[in-house]
């Protein structure tokens, strides 16, 4: 998928499918210039690798994850569970659940092995990389202020529907 030569955030699923939901993120890196990585991780198909993943995310320095996952939603807590990194887990819309399932698996982590969790499909997904532009806007300015100018286009934004109600 996208590989940047020193990625800062990785952007991993379980499957390609979730590639959907997930290129929102990918989406919000890029507009902003983060460079990313985005890859499948299957927690359930390739454990070995998700571990390897996990444990290596921030020697190659890596400063959020953001997994999206759906049905039992294992790979944000697992990766979580192997890593200091900041984990955004992006509950994906299942076909039969709509992606319920997915929220609560990765919500309901226990005490000691945060997950961030967002909302469920792209509104998360974009979301999940929102949130990292601004912790790592927390240090770098021109990111902070390129944020800044993003919410002020979507005020503006907003301020324009009304004139679309008369």
């Amino acid at each position: 998928m996208q590989q940047s030569a020193s990625p800062l955030v990785g952007v991993v699923m379980g499957s390609s499918s979730d590639w959907e939901t997930m290129k929102h993120a990918a989406d919000i890196l890029s507009e902003f210039g983060v460079p990313f990585e985005a890859k499948v991780v299957s927690a359930h198909r390739m454990p070995d690798e998700m571990f390897r993943y996990a444990e290596a995310a921030g020697q190659r320095g890596l400063r959020a994850i953001i997994a999206g996952a759906g049905g039992a939603a294992h790979l944000p807590g697992m990766l979580a569970a192997k890593t200091p990194v900041p984990v955004l887990g992006v509950p994906v819309a299942s076909r039969h659940l709509q992606g319920v399932d997915s929220l609560h698996s990765i919500v309901q982590m226990p005490k000691g092995i945060p997950v961030a969790t967002f909302a469920i499909g792209t509104a998360g997904a974009g979301n999940a990389a929102l949130f990292a532009v601004a912790m790592l806007a927390a240090h770098d300015e021109k990111l902070r202020e390129q944020l800044a100018a993003y919410r002020q286009r979507q005020t503006q934004h907003a301020e324009a529907m009304s004139k679309d109600l008369i």
